[in-house]
């Protein structure tokens, strides 16, 4: 049997066992951008979604789609947290490419999502289900490996160490960056959360095309500067601080510019 069909066979047993991308952020990532979120709600978007999830945070919900998505009911939502698309040249060519991939995918998921959500005919509790998607896919769409390519499973199938301890790039980027800081998911908003209301405009522009360009110029980056079985620590925790650092705290903003624009 040669490799190329070893590969391939890989592969499908990945996406067979849903494990064809990790969960983006990990868990104290998807709570972060909740809890930014949460601080930059509008009072009337305040008021909506307590009437939706009562007294909780929208940070208990926040990884709700991960935890269910190996579930019969919704096994579907699988590629919904991601999409694969080649490095482009422009941003013209990678909103081109976005556009036109016909499998369902983050991009399409967050518009459906929305949809859902701000339609008057859609009941409360369903309302609810799809507001926590939308939680977690704004977080999703800023992982930088959630905006990979699909021959390697969004850096899933590029192993390397991180302190001596095998790895992956999407594993690295979904917690093993964020875990290392030993931040608490509150701690590591509040030190996060602290650009002016200027500042917070200019990253709340632009469409949901320009944000999932920016993700994945950052996934090219990576893919540049990774070492396949390289062993990785301080120095590249160091590097790719203020990488990681923007990428929590622009999904968080924009999470929150878009459940003012939905509540």
């Amino acid at each position: 049997m040669n490799t190329r069909i070893l590969k391939k066979i890989f592969i499908a047993v990945f996406f067979i066992l849903g494990i064809a991308e990790a969960s983006a952020w990990g868990v104290t990532g998807h709570r972060v951008v909740a809890e930014i979120a949460e601080n930059h709600l509008t009072n009337r978007a305040k008021r909506k979604l307590k009437k939706l999830i009562g007294k909780q945070k929208l940070a208990y919900w926040a990884n709700w789609p991960d935890n269910v998505r190996n579930s019969p009911e919704w096994k579907n939502t699988s590629t919904w947290h991601y999409v694969n698309i080649p490095p482009q040249e422009s941003k013209e060519q990678f909103i081109e490419q976005l556009k036109n991939n016909n499998k369902p995918n983050i991009y399409t998921a967050i518009q459906n999502v929305k949809g859902v959500i701000v339609d008057k005919n859609t009941p409360d509790a369903d309302r609810e289900i799809y507001l926590r998607f939308l939680v977690h896919f704004l977080g999703d769409m800023m992982q930088p490996m959630h905006t990979g390519r699909e021959e390697d499973l969004g850096g899933n199938l590029i192993k390397i160490q991180f302190f001596k301890k095998d790895t992956n790039l999407h594993s690295l980027w979904d917690s093993g960056l964020i875990d290392n800081t030993k931040y608490s998911y509150t701690e590591f908003a509040r030190v996060l959360d602290v650009k002016s209301k200027e500042e917070i405009q200019k990253i709340q522009s632009g469409s949901l095309e320009d944000w999932l360009y920016e993700s994945h110029q950052a996934a090219n980056q990576l893919y540049a500067s990774v070492k396949p079985g390289e062993n990785y620590s301080y120095d590249y925790q160091e590097q790719y601080k203020d990488l990681l650092e923007r990428q929590l705290l622009h999904a968080g903003l924009r999470l929150a510019k878009i459940l003012n624009e939905v509540l």
